[in-house]
Parts: C-alpha cells; sequence; structure tokens
C-alpha cells in the first residue's frame, strides 16, 4: 500500500519515517522539492492547487493524507470518487475555518470561548459591544503558531486591529484567563474504534509552541476531554489522528481549536508511547489495527525554534532524542525537537529545564503549568 501525503513538512517527514517499518510507501506532493519530506520519500513537485500534480499523487496512492491543513479542498475535490481522503475533507475543512470549528464546538455542547464572525470594522466594533474587552481578532483561515491574531484591550484598538488583518474574515471572541492550556491526541481507525493519549501539557512563547509534557495526570479533565473529542470525531466520522487544543479554566475544559492531522504536541509520543502518533495515524487510515497509546515513563518535547543548537551539550543529556527536520534556519521555523525521557515527573521537568537552557537565550524560570511531584 502507498500513502499520499499532500504537504511534504515535517510532519510529512515523520510519517514518511513512521511507515518504514510498517512496510507502507509513501509519496508526497509539495511545492518544494528540497523540504523535509522529500529528504527521505518520494516526492512530486507541485502547489497545492496543482491540479495535474493532485492526480498524480492519486493515481500513486490508495488513500490521501495532510502534511497541514491548509490546503485547497476545491482542488482535491475535483479528484473525484474514486480517491479515498483520511481524514475527511470535511473534518479539512472544518480545521480550515476558526468560525467553522466554533459552531462545530456549539452544536456538540463541547464549552468553548464566546465569539462573534466579524466581516468589516462596523461588525468588529459591534463585536466588541457584545463580547467586552479585552478580545482577540482572529482572521478566519490561516491562523497557525499566533498567526492572523491581534489583541484588542481598549476601544481605541479597534480601527488599527482592523487594519492589520486587511480586512480578511475574521472572528471576535472574549480574551479569557486560563490556568494552562493542554492537548488531546486521539486515533480514530476505519472500523470506528477510538484509543486516546494521555493530555499533554504545553506552552507557547510568542505564539509557538515551544514545550510539550505527558502525561498530565488528571482523571477528571482526562475524562472530559475523550468525551468531549469522541463528540467531534464521530459527528466528522473521522479517520486517523486529531489533537485538540483546550484552555484550562476553573478546573475544566475550553476547547479552542481542532487540527484534523497529526500534531507538533504529540511528537513525544515518538520515543514516549507504545505507538507514536504517526504510526497510529497510519495504522488508522491503511485499516491496520491501531496500537497501544499508553506511555509507561515521564517525557517532554522542546521544539528547537529558529536556529539549531550546539548539538554535543545536549546529546549528552541522559535519555535526550534528537530531531532535525532538515530545513534552512530563518527566525520563527520550527527546525527540530528534542525528547528528553525519565522515571519521574519531577526528573523529567528537571531535564526539560536543562534543555531550555540550552535552546534558548532567555529560558523561563520555572515550566508553566500545574507543578509535578
Amino acid at each position: 500500500m502507498k500513502v499520499g501525503i499532500v504537504g511534504g513538512g515535517q510532519l510529512a517527514r515523520m510519517l514518511a519515517l513512521a511507515a518504514h517499518p510498517l512496510g507502507v510507501g509513501t509519496i508526497v506532493q509539495d511545492p518544494d522539492a528540497t523540504g523535509p519530506a522529500a529528504q527521505v520519500t518520494q516526492s512530486l513537485r507541485g502547489a497545492f492547487t496543482d491540479r495535474a500534480a493532485l492526480r498524480r499523487l492519486g493515481s500513486a496512492s490508495a488513500v490521501i493524507t495532510f502534511d497541514w491543513e491548509n490546503i485547497a479542498v476545491g482542488a482535491l475535490r475535483q479528484l473525484g470518487p474514486g480517491h479515498r481522503f483520511a481524514p475527511p475533507l470535511r473534518a479539512l475543512e472544518i480545521g480550515q475555518d476558526r468560525l467553522r470549528e466554533k459552531n462545530l464546538f456549539r452544536r456538540l455542547k463541547v464549552p468553548t470561548t464566546h465569539c462573534r464572525a466579524v466581516a468589516d470594522e462596523r461588525g468588529l466594533r459591534a463585536a466588541v459591544r457584545e463580547i467586552g474587552l479585552p478580545g482577540v481578532l482572529k482572521t478566519r483561515r490561516l491562523g497557525y503558531d499566533g498567526k492572523g491574531q491581534v489583541v484588542l484591550r481598549r476601544a481605541q484598538d479597534i480601527a488599527a486591529a482592523w487594519q492589520q488583518v486587511a480586512g480578511a474574515p475574521c472572528i471576535y471572541e472574549e480574551l479569557i484567563h486560563y490556568e494552562y492550556e493542554v492537548s488531546a491526541l486521539a486515533v480514530r481507525g476505519r472500523d470506528g474504534q477510538v484509543l486516546f493519549y494521555p493530555l499533554t501539557l504545553n506552552w507557547h512563547e510568542q505564539g509557538i509552541l515551544r514545550l510539550s509534557r505527558a502525561p498530565l495526570t488528571n482523571a477528571a479533565l482526562q475524562h472530559a476531554a475523550e468525551r468531549h473529542v469522541s463528540a467531534i470525531l464521530e459527528s466528522l466520522d473521522y479517520v486517523g489522528v486529531m489533537a485538540v487544543e483546550f484552555f484550562v479554566r476553573d478546573g475544566g475544559l475550553v476547547a479552542n481549536e481542532i487540527a484534523p492531522r497529526v500534531h507538533n504536541s504529540g511528537h513525544w509520543t515518538i520515543e514516549g508511547a507504545a505507538t507514536s502518533q504517526f504510526e497510529n495515524h497510519l495504522r488508522a487510515i491503511c485499516a491496520l489495527p491501531l496500537g497501544a497509546t499508553t506511555t509507561h515513563r515521564h517525557v517532554a518535547m522542546v521544539n528547537l525554534i529558529g536556529r539549531m543548537p550546539a548539538q554535543a551539550p545536549l546529546l549528552a543529556i541522559e535519555d535526550l532524542h534528537w530531531h532535525d527536520y532538515g530545513k534552512t534556519a530563518r527566525p520563527g521555523r520550527k527546525l527540530g525537537h528534542l525528547t528528553v525521557l525519565a522515571d519521574s515527573a519531577r526528573k523529567r521537568d528537571r531535564l526539560a529545564r536543562k534543555v531550555l537552557s540550552l535552546v534558548m537565550p532567555r529560558p523561563p524560570r520555572s515550566l508553566p503549568g500545574p507543578k509535578f511531584t
């Protein structure tokens, strides 16, 4: 079997690497013929709207999946009914549009923020009157790693915020105070079986994920997350891995967004879980039995952003694993990640702080989120 992947970034690279031991072939389509995935698997060069390239990808693949969600669904639909997509294109469409995400959450009674669609500056002023300040203006599409977001704290910020989004369709939502952020990672097979990974505690710096720690052992939050994510997966007849990001506020979950694909906050599963998110995504979309999602140790994942650090001091750390995506360095770009494992949360966090001190110019004095013992 061969899996086609639209997009050739680091997620496609890690999918391709996970496919080899399963005996599954991969082929990626990406505008960049030298991207991370092209370095490890067969690659077709072509824009995401290049129908000829998509047809070649489809004819070479038993199933088509995605490296990220901001790709042209219309071009994919024109491939016709003879091509199988996993996850389904409907999930991709919802993941591309923040308003559709919010509407999905509301329909399924998944707690989320209060928001309103905004089409112009007048609509933004009406939304601010209704929802209040402070709030966040977000573009409906192409929002990732903190992009397409403007915080409004005063009425005087409205005009400048609307200019900043350049008239793009938006939502305006309340800016909530929360204790910390978590992601729920799940995999659903073609037979409807659903498995969950333990909740992951995330810390973002300037809108970009910097640190993930797992497992977050909180039975109430885990149960609530599994209930909410199950409803989303069933509603979409989903196949593959999905991540749902939540804020934790007053001991409960507030849904922020979905990622209809493998996710950065799940990279720890490569070394830290019985079956990685990448292998389980492939198992699901290829109609293979799902693998166990259990973890027997404590794990932290640190993103390498903007520049690659000196390798030797980090590789000297006990139980550290190095992942280089083969990308050209530039500010704000995810170039790789590091994973550390330990037998206790306390030791894991000590190692995570050491790693952060070696990769960040100004590491945090303490790790954000609840304290582990």
